[in-house]
């Protein structure tokens, strides 16, 4: 099986570099940060790779009443986009609401992207912004909102171009940080990606993954 790896930043490619270039057809590619780059980065390497599947490797914040500690390791079971949508006076309008959904075929799929891939036991609802979240008042809104776990950058947008593609796909996230009033004295960055590039690797190395057919969303 062919996996693509997608990580936004060298940071969190450090150890993968290393390690993948022993598995067979295992390909790692830094998207750079946020979803614009993440999704063309991810759509280049699809022309160019043909993965069976996808997934994405890196930190991320935990909201507070998510369960999950600085330095846990944690699989997006689903990913949402957390800011795609209209303000109005009665709050936050989603693509549902709107009636636009973001990928249309064979099922419309609007906010919520499912994943098919589960590196880790661990799982959590992501959620993924464009504008990191800062204040404690915004996390409690967003995580109430959304019912989400972990907070990133990323993830919806790679999770939505393997939609568009018809491929498989998975996100592990390490977790350097609770979201609340930003802080980043009390980030664990390096800890939170190491930990996450293990956990990847991990599963990269079972040896029933090499001999798994490839199977559609």
């Amino acid at each position: 099986m062919k996996v693509l790896i997608c990580v936004a930043t060298e940071l969190e490619a450090s150890l993968l570099r290393e390690r993948v270039r022993a598995l067979p057809n295992v390909h790692l590619i830094v998207t750079g940060v946020g979803p614009v780059n993440a999704a063309h980065a991810a759509t280049v390497a699809i022309m160019e790779q043909t993965p069976d599947a996808i997934v994405v490797c890196g930190v991320g914040g935990a909201y507070p009443s998510s369960g999950l500690q600085v330095g846990e390791v944690a699989s997006a079971e689903v990913e949402i986009y957390g800011d795609l949508g209209a303000q109005s006076p009665s709050g936050f309008l989603d693509m549902k609401a709107l009636g636009f959904p973001v990928v249309s075929s064979p099922a419309p799929l609007f906010n919520e992207i499912p994943m098919q891939v589960f590196p880790t036991n661990t799982r959590a609802r992501f959620v993924t912004v464009s504008t990191c979240t800062g204040t404690e008042s915004s996390a409690c809104e967003l995580e109430a909102r959304t019912q989400g776990g972990v907070e990133n950058m990323e993830g919806a947008a790679v999770a939505h171009v393997a939609h568009l593609h018809r491929i498989r796909v998975g996100e592990v996230r390490g977790i350097s940080n609770i979201v609340t009033n930003r802080d980043t004295k009390s980030w664990r960055l390096k800890d939170a990606s190491v930990a996450a590039q293990e956990a990847v690797i991990t599963w990269l190395e079972t040896p029933s993954l090499q001999a798994r057919p490839p199977a559609s969303p």
